[in-house]
């Protein structure tokens, strides 16, 4: 059974499940969003009481901090006791891109030119770790939700705010990749 597990998947086995938990969140009319867990989470602690948009009633979204928890414990099982030796797989062009931009072939899942504590503790990683962060932070904010809410929950509801949103998170990434990266690295 671990050796099963342990091997890459199909990606429509994702999509299936992906489907399904949207199909059950539609029936018990419920959406998903992973950014909004941060907003139960600081509500739980009591922020409400000093700013109005934690002021909301948390315990109806317990099954989010669940799904939050569930993650967690998931990346952490898989990545003890599921994964491999060998690094991500990913393709001679990517890994001839990546060079292009002073990166080496991953030997894990991330860069460590930027994920690295080297990198954490120059001024350059310290930098584009905390820039990004707060664009992350203030881009879910400013957009109602992430990636995963708008372009899993909201176009499964067919909402239109959620189409232009995963259209600029594309047109982002897109300008990021070739336009970004190079400037950057």
């Amino acid at each position: 059974m671990i050796e099963f597990l342990s091997q890459p998947w199909p990606w429509y086995t994702s999509g299936t499940l992906i489907a399904l938990v949207m199909v059950l969140l539609l029936f018990f009319g419920k959406s998903f969003g992973f950014s909004s867990n941060l907003r139960v989470i600081c509500s739980a602690c009591g922020a409400g009481k000093h700013v109005k948009f934690f002021d909301f009633n948390w315990r109806s979204q317990v099954w989010n901090l669940l799904f939050l928890v569930g993650a967690v414990l998931g990346g952490v099982i898989s990545s003890q006791f599921l994964a491999g030796d060998a690094p991500v797989a990913i393709s001679q062009e990517t890994i001839r891109d990546l060079s292009a931009l002073g990166f080496s072939a991953p030997d894990d899942l991330q860069p460590e030119e930027i994920f690295s504590m080297e990198a954490l503790f120059s001024v350059k990683g310290f930098l584009l770790l905390l820039v990004g962060g707060f664009m992350i932070g203030f881009g879910s904010r400013y957009a109602g939700g992430c990636t995963s809410g708008h372009a899993i929950s909201g176009l499964s509801n067919l909402q239109l705010p959620s189409l232009i949103a995963v259209i600029g998170f594309f047109i982002g990434g897109l300008i990021t990749t070739y336009f970004l990266l190079p400037l950057i690295f």
